[in-house]
């Protein structure tokens, strides 16, 4: 039989049609601080009136706060024939929300008992203060609907500390016992009468809402309902679930953290029944709860105390059916009491709760994919309860049927015999129902992989300390391996740093990073991941070779002049090196007087350097594993003026601060010379050019080495025009003589530069 509470409720006429029920503060006086702060678990609920044939609706009514709604019908195994839409106003806002379709195939109690009731799927609309209903046949015929029809709907209440403490104060309704009542599926008002919605429902269904009229009248409506029986019980043809308790097997892998009864607010005294067990858990059957997913993961709680008042006060059973719920975020809810780590029986997948437990995830996913946090949680949890009786999360298992049905996909079942399941399992495997939605049900190879194992993308981000070339890479020794995988951390029990095919380092599954010195030498470095359930999975080895010499410099920093303009601030010049490593060279840098970053085979740089002034070129290079070796020469660029040269023949001086120094010397005379004697590594000759320039010879320590044209299309001053540079530092004499060239015999000169 079916026990129930009953609740003083208000009724007042809705334009005659409909009914606004409202809840009576408690008339007893204060109750004080902390029970103004909660608010108990309600259910209401209100008859569905007859319309025209085969429908049946409840107009807009106003009603006290609920937000989880259903429709329930007599008979526990009766299907309804015919689509149920809901739609709802918000207690905030006041708006009414979309008709929203209620999910009516679902599983039937595996043994009916008397009071239990067929029922949808309830629906999670949020606080709301208002409900329309209609359900009609799908086919569009006009036959009776099942009798009973009646709205459920749900207040999850306020229940624990932190909840009250985010919630405004709310009155408790008015409840009372009555032991001399005797309700029934269509309740009896306790003032004797018997309402009608207007006319004599063909099914012969009794409302519980009271009869319109025109004056406000007191009335007696349910509040809640406890069935004594369980709705598990076993066909003779399925194994015999124990009443008596038995140990808890360890698991293969840790146990995830779940919230328990007692955490989520669940009040016990409506589930009054001793829990029934099974022999072990072979298979998990994964469900959707339907409703929306736009929730606040701050309301879970509150939805599976809903889910869990629905189960018991509307279909009648003896607890919540599902063993365990999860949320979006990832928030494992214990869902049938008996003890989270037993093997619990259920009642979440018709035919087939003797060797299974059912995990629920809250919202709809039909259409949208179950977050990554909320299939975490439901592989954490199948795999440590698989793994309490050895099974793999990725295998498949023989479940005997409980009863004879077919799945959703057309395969007919037989009670008694065997047929091959998924150890990781949707709903509609089982029984002919849409759950847990397409989108969901595709991901569950995802979930089975994340249960079992291995660890999936898993791979090294980088090798810190270590310089790559080609395919190798290079370190002194100490080196840092940094790595991602997709698989989250905590279905990873540790990663193990592998050097030359040996554990040199393990680190948690939460690690991404660790780090070792390696000896001299080639190695080989990897990281292996290992599951929870203990596969592991290797990356791909990086070639590392370990050693610690310094690269070199074959040729030594090095300037020489080259050809372009001339002031005294900025000589133009070469930078010239070579560096060489025994391994691979990495770079080659210049520290100063600037600096630049050079490739390991480029050998020189065009700079410039001020004269009269000793400027350190100081550079670095560095090989791949880190080691460097500088070299820092000092060079002086040197600026010998025309007056400093030793002269023969006719010369003029000219004058202009186009010229270095303001002046310089011009001849047009056929053989008319200029010495310079210096002892430096490098020379360039200094002069003017212009259209009318003439040509030179240039001898250098006594031999002729070239024959130099000034001619220039446009007027240019201070142009190292000639240079010269030897391997060494030694004394030089660089002449020049005019050549005289017919129609253009002037040269103008501004001097010598060289370095030393």
């Amino acid at each position: 039989m079916k026990r129930r509470a009953w609740l003083t409720l208000g009724a007042v006429v809705l334009g005659g049609t409909g009914v606004v029920t409202y809840a009576v503060a408690s008339p007893s006086g204060d109750p004080g601080a902390g029970g103004r702060a909660k608010r108990p678990v309600q259910v209401y609920d209100l008859a569905l009136k007859g319309a025209t044939g085969g429908k049946r609706e409840l107009p807009r009514t106003d009603t006290e706060q609920f937000s989880l709604v259903g429709v329930s019908w007599a008979g526990a195994v009766k299907r309804l024939d015919g689509t149920a839409q809901v739609r709802t106003r918000d207690l905030v806002s006041g708006a009414w929300s979309a008709w929203r379709d209620l999910e009516v195939n679902i599983d039937p109690p595996e043994e009916p008992e008397a009071g239990m009731r067929g029922a949808s799927e309830p629906l999670w609309v949020g606080p709301s203060d208002g409900v329309q209903v209609q359900v009609v046949h799908e086919d569009g015929t006009t036959g009776a609907l099942p009798k009973g029809l009646q709205v459920n709907l749900v207040d999850p209440g306020v229940v624990t500390d932190a909840e009250a403490a985010a919630t405004e104060p709310a009155a408790f309704v008015a409840a009372e016992s009555d032991p001399a009542a005797t309700p029934t599926d269509a309740t009896t008002p306790t003032d004797g009468t018997t309402p009608t919605d207007g006319a004599t429902p063909t099914d012969g269904q009794t409302t519980t809402a009271p009869a319109p009229t025109e004056t406000t009248a007191t009335a007696t409506a349910t509040a809640t309902s406890t069935p004594t029986g369980s709705a598990s019980a076993s066909p003779s043809t399925s194994p015999t679930p124990s009443a008596t308790t038995p140990s808890a097997p360890p698991s293969t892998v840790p146990k995830p953290p779940i919230t328990s009864r007692a955490g989520w607010g669940a009040d016990e005294s409506l589930s009054p029944d001793p829990s029934e067990y099974n022999a072990d858990v072979k298979a998990v059957f994964v469900h959707h709860t339907d409703g929306a997913n736009d929730y606040s993961c701050a309301d879970s709680a509150s939805i599976v105390r809903g889910i869990y008042a629905y189960h018991t006060q509307v279909n009648g059973w003896n607890d919540v059916g599902y063993n365990f719920l999860v949320d979006k975020c990832g928030t494992v809810f214990e869902g049938r009491k008996g003890g989270m780590d037993l093997p619990v029986l259920g009642a979440h997948t018709y035919g087939w709760n003797r060797e299974s437990a059912g995990i629920a995830v809250l919202g709809e996913y039909t259409s949208t994919p179950a977050s990554s946090a909320a299939l975490t949680a439901i592989a954490r949890v199948a795999a440590w309860k698989l793994g309490q009786y050895g099974a793999d999360p990725a295998g498949t298992v023989q479940l005997t049927s409980g009863a004879g049905q077919k799945n959703y996909f057309g395969t007919s079942f037989t009670a008694g015999s065997k047929y091959t399941f998924n150890r990781i399992s949707g709903h509609r495997d089982g029984y002919n129902t849409q759950c847990p939605g397409n989108s969901l049900y595709a991901q569950l190879p995802a979930i089975r992989t994340l249960a079992a194992g291995p660890v999936q993308g898993l791979k090294v981000t980088s090798l810190s300390g270590a310089g790559l070339s080609g395919s190798t890479y290079y370190t002194k020794g100490a080196v840092s391996v940094k790595w991602t995988a997709t698989t989250p951390s905590s279905l990873i029990k540790s990663f193990q740093l592998l050097v030359d095919g040996k554990t040199v380092a393990t680190t948690s599954g939460t690690a991404t990073s660790a780090s070792t010195t390696l000896a001299l030498g080639s190695h080989t470095v990897a990281v292996r991941a290992v599951h929870q359930s203990g596969r592991t999975v290797t990356t791909t080895a990086l070639n590392v070779v370990a050693e610690t010499t310094a690269p070199t410099f074959t040729t030594a920093p090095k300037l020489a002049l080259r050809t372009g303009t001339v002031n005294t601030a900025a000589v133009p010049v070469t930078l010239g090196w070579k560096a060489t490593d025994n391994a691979a060279l990495s770079s080659v840098k210049l520290l100063a007087p600037t600096t630049a970053t050079y490739g390991p085979t480029t050998t020189s740089s065009a700079k410039t350097a001020k004269s009269g002034t000793a400027t350190t070129w100081s550079m670095r290079a560095y090989d791949y594993a880190g080691n460097y070796r500088t070299s820092s020469p000092a060079y002086t660029p040197v600026i010998l003026q025309e007056t400093s040269a030793v002269k023969s023949g006719s010369w003029t001086t000219r004058s202009s601060t186009s010229y270095l120094g303001g002046k310089s010397y011009s001849s047009g005379s056929k053989g008319a010379s200029l010495t310079w004697t210096f002892t430096g590594r490098s020379a360039s000759w200094v002069v003017s050019r212009a259209a009318s320039s003439g040509q030179v010879y240039v001898y250098v320590d006594g031999v002729k080495v070239s024959t130099v044209d000034l001619k220039s299309s446009t007027t240019l001053y201070r142009q190292a025009i000639w240079t010269k540079t030897w391997s060494s530092s030694a004394k030089h004499t660089v002449k020049i003589v005019v050549v005289g060239t017919s129609g253009r015999p002037t040269i103008t000169t501004d001097g010598l530069v060289y370095i030393k």
